[in-house]
């Protein structure tokens, strides 16, 4: 990850980690980010949670305004908090090799080759 000029620019290593890790050890690392950054009593990501474990993702300049624009992003329904599958859809989603991937492979599914 690298900033430039209050802007943060994330470096994509979700391909290289699924290639290395296989599909089962990347959605268990991704299981595992869940569970680092989430309130525990609560079982969501939710704005505290991440304020207070943004520092292990690098992010410990984020204001609060960036922190609540980064959870409205994977906030799927609305509640204010990401569960885990809204937060494996972000993660998908911020990655665009993995956006690509998953587009080809769907349209294999649905196009079978003869």
């Amino acid at each position: 990850m690298a900033s430039r000029r209050n802007s943060v620019v994330f470096e994509d290593y979700f391909p290289a980690m699924m290639e290395k890790l296989g599909t089962d050890g990347f959605m268990k690392e991704l299981t595992n980010g869940f569970q680092l950054l989430m309130d525990r009593e609560k079982n969501v990501i939710t704005f505290e949670s991440l304020k207070r474990n943004s520092a292990l993702l690098g992010l410990e300049g984020m204001n609060d305004d960036e922190i609540r624009c980064m959870l409205r992003e994977g906030d799927l329904d609305g509640d204010g908090a990401l569960d885990e599958m809204e937060f494996c859809t972000l993660m998908f989603r911020l990655s665009p090799a993995l956006m690509n991937n998953s587009k080809e492979l769907l349209e294999e599914a649905i196009f079978p080759s003869y």
